[in-house]
Order: C-alpha cells, then sequence, then structure tokens
C-alpha cells in the first residue's frame, strides 16, 4: 500500500472499451456499466455530479489549480499537431489534449488512505499495525485461515474469521501467494516451499506501461527546474504554499496530456503523452536530479504493450524482494507505438505555440533521428511508468489467479484485490481503476458474507 501517497495524483479511469474487454474475458461484472457506479461512488467530483461523475464520495477528484503559460502553451502546441481538445479525459472520450484532473483537495494530496483509512481507523472492528510485513497466508486443509506476519516484536498471526484479503500490490500479493505455497510448482520446489496448489498464473502476466522522455531546454525560467536550482526560489514557493496554498508547489510536476492513437485504424488511444514541467538529470532511490538550467518534458507512454513479464519469489525468505521481469519492444507494434509517440513529442515540440519557450531538444538529441537510432535510444534511458498490474489476473482461463468475485481459484477463504487481478492493463494511470477495485471488492464481500 501507500502508492497513492507518493503518485503523480493523477485521475484517470482509462477508456470504457478497456473494461469491456475485461467481460470477453471472462470477468463477468467488471464492464465499463457494471464498474461505472463504483467510479462514481468512491468520487467527490469538483466539477459536479452527472452520468459520469459523482460527488459525496471520499475520494476528492478536482482541477489543476492554475492555468500556467507553459502547459498552457503545450496543450496549444499538441492542438497544432493535430490532437482535438480535451477537457475531461474521464468523460465521452479520451482522446485528445487538455489538463488532467487530480486527487488533490484544497492543493493538498488526496491519498486513499486519507479518503478511507482516516475515519475508519476509529471503528472498534478495524485494528492498524504498521511495521508488520506480512511472510504468509496461512492454508489448513486447503482453507486460508490466516496470515503470518513479522513485526519488530517478533513472528505474529491474525487468525480470519470469514476470509483472507491479500491487496500486497502487484508485486507484493503474488509473492505472498508464491510464499504461501500458492504458484508455479516447479518454481516453489526450487524455493523449498511446499506446494499447497500448482498455479502457473501467479506472479504471470506482468503488464505495465512504458514510457521514455524528450527533454527540452528552455527559453524562459518559468520550469520546475528553475526552482529547484534556486535556494532563494525554493524558499519563496514553499513559504507561499505553507501560508496561501498557492504556487508552483501546488501542482505535481506533470499537468496536463495528450492521448492519441499510433495507428488510424485503432479503435482507442494506446498512446499518452505527459507534459512535464520539469526534466531529470538522472533518477536516484531517493528521487530525480533536475537539470541545472530551465527545461521541460514531453514524455510518450506506450498504454497497451504487448509483452507480459513475471513477479517470481527468489528465495523463501519473505523479506528478500522478488525478481521483476519486464518485457518490453518485444513487438514491431510495442517498437512502432513508442516510434510514433516520439515522432509526435517532436511535433508538438515544433509548433509555433511553444516557440516561445523551446531553445533545444537535449534528449534524446535532433541527431537522433533514424528508426534504429531511436530504438537504441530507448533501450537506454526508458522505464516502466510506475503501474504495475496483472500479476493475479482475474478470469475463467486455465491460468487465471481469480474468479470474478476476485476469490483465489482452488482455495477457499482467500481473495486478492488490487491491481494484480487486472487482466489487461488500462489506457491510463492505474491508481483510480485500482480504487473502483476496492470498492467493488468490499460491496461483494458485504454480499458474500
Amino acid at each position: 500500500g501507500g502508492s497513492s501517497s507518493i503518485n503523480g495524483t493523477v485521475y484517470m479511469r482509462g477508456t470504457p472499451a478497456d473494461y469491456d474487454e475485461w467481460r470477453q474475458r471472462g470477468c463477468e461484472g467488471w464492464d465499463w456499466d457494471s464498474v461505472l457506479p463504483f467510479f462514481k461512488k468512491a468520487e467527490d467530483q469538483e466539477r459536479g455530479a452527472d452520468e459520469l461523475h459523482g460527488v459525496g464520495g471520499p475520494l476528492k477528484v478536482s482541477d489543476v489549480p492554475a492555468r500556467w503559460p507553459l502547459p498552457s502553451a503545450m496543450i496549444e502546441a499538441a492542438r497544432q499537431a493535430g490532437a482535438p481538445a480535451n477537457p475531461d479525459f474521464n468523460g465521452p472520450t479520451q482522446e485528445g489534449t487538455g489538463f488532467y484532473q487530480f486527487t488533490a483537495s484544497r492543493h493538498r494530496r488526496w491519498s486513499s488512505a486519507r479518503a478511507y483509512l482516516r475515519d475508519a481507523r476509529r471503528r472498534p472492528n478495524l485494528h492498524i499495525e504498521t511495521e508488520a510485513h506480512a511472510t504468509r497466508v496461512i492454508i489448513e486443509q486447503g482453507r486460508a485461515v490466516g496470515v503470518s506476519y513479522k513485526t519488530p516484536a517478533g513472528e505474529k498471526q491474525a487468525r480470519a474469521s470469514a476470509e483472507v484479503i491479500v491487496s500486497g500490490g502487484a508485486f507484493g500479493s503474488p509473492q505472498l501467494l508464491q510464499l504461501s505455497g500458492l504458484g508455479p510448482a516447479s518454481l516453489l520446489k526450487e524455493m523449498g516451499i511446499e506446494v499447497v496448489r500448482d498455479m502457473p498464473g501467479v506472479g504471470a502476466n506482468l503488464q505495465d506501461h512504458f514510457n521514455t522522455y524528450l527533454t527540452y531546454r528552455c527559453s524562459q525560467p518559468v520550469t520546475l527546474n528553475d526552482l529547484a536550482i534556486s535556494w532563494p526560489r525554493r524558499m519563496l514557493a514553499g513559504a507561499r504554499y505553507v501560508l496561501t496554498r498557492s504556487g508552483p508547489l501546488t501542482n505535481t510536476g506533470v499537468i496536463a496530456g495528450v492521448f492519441l492513437r499510433t495507428d488510424p485504424r485503432l479503435e482507442r488511444p494506446d498512446m499518452q503523452i505527459n507534459m512535464a514541467l520539469f526534466s531529470a538529470e538522472k533518477r536516484l532511490p531517493t528521487g530525480i536530479v533536475p537539470h541545472p538550467f530551465s527545461s521541460f518534458t514531453l514524455s510518450p507512454v506506450h498504454l497497451r504493450p504487448d509483452g507480459r513479464g513475471s513477479v517470481r519469489i527468489k528465495s523463501p525468505d519473505p523479506l528478500v524482494a522478488p525478481a521483476i521481469h519486464y518485457d518490453f519492444l518485444v513487438t514491431e507494434y510495442d517498437r512502432q507505438a513508442i516510434l510514433h509517440g516520439m515522432r509526435f513529442c517532436r511535433k508538438i515540440g515544433a509548433q509555433p505555440a511553444l516557440a516561445p519557450y523551446v531553445m533545444e531538444e537535449i534528449l534524446p538529441g535532433p541527431q537522433v533521428t533514424s528508426d534504429e537510432a531511436l530504438l537504441e535510444d530507448v533501450r537506454e534511458r526508458a522505464i516502466a511508468n510506475y503501474h504495475p498490474v496483472g500479476t493475479c489476473r482475474m478470469g475463467n482461463e486455465v491460468n487465471a489467479v481469480v474468479d470474478a468475485r476476485l476469490r483465489v481459484h482452488g482455495v477457499p477463504g482467500l481473495r486478492v484485490a488490487d491491481a494484480s487481478i487486472m487482466p489487461q492493463i488500462v489506457a491510463g494511470n492505474t491508481n483510480a481503476p485500482s480504487i473502483m477495485i476496492g470498492e467493488k471488492a468490499a460491496d461483494m464481500i458485504l454480499a458474500d458474507n
């Protein structure tokens, strides 16, 4: 947990066709018409209620607090490059360019912990234990009956009166199931773990969005890099935010974008371009290090990669991180899609609306033009987009892990409820769909118990 406390706060559902495709894969009750009520139930939408948006829910959803000149110019440049204006990416259509919405309220992050846990933690039937690491699901006579976990005070157990619900995310959930004897039998035997149930699908089907980035030196001091490299500006921005909740710190730096199709024959967008008010010289475990000059980024994100990776334990020790293997750029479609996204970014950067801001392209650089050179640059600099899903996928196929009610196949008393159950990644940021999954899971759990 905790992703919504450190993410970019973008509120994006994906397209209705994403969820209709889930239904086509055997996930009854997960089509768009079935999941929309749970999106609306979660929302407290700043724009008000309508047939697609909800109010009164625990999750605050708001617009960009201030329309700055540079992102507005980026959006206009995207329009000049051929993208239609789109005032609501969660509206009737996703394609186009415009400002994002965010899980925020009064210029403060509105995480799922703030939305759901802050009030619920006072309930007598809820116990929260921090500094605890789940080590395995306890399975007795084929049924899940509890969870073992480590704390600074030692090993503990929590016994379930009804069922165990695993919500460890696309990395943590398959790891915990494998540690519990639920996974590929060959892997479990290799790790010395007793096989409770041979489930090859646990840890398979790993998907993520795939992105690279084009960096432009900016001719005006209007980026977040200008703030980061100047102590006086940083202090002033901090003071403005603390005292008046205004200024550059009221946004996450990625406040606008484009959704487009890399092939006109496609029925819906497969490419997202994030417009960022900063650029990174390097990435460290503690965060990014900005370039020491004014610059911004256009980042093409492939939303529907063909590749499928895996999450597999490396040790029976639950404190050892699993092996995470992505499989990007495995098909010609994957390669051509990211190339199309890079070239559309360059098309945006060359439009009149950005002429007052663009000094030069820094990365990958104007000399990198051929398909081969661009793909080599992608292989060197591209990254996963921090949207992992699919490793405990839902469905009725042989290797599906959970059914349409999120119950683990063949293991009574055990459910998985998080992004790992997605059979196919959605077209857009995954926080909003994950919250929808939680809302729908809660509804099913109450109905079944």
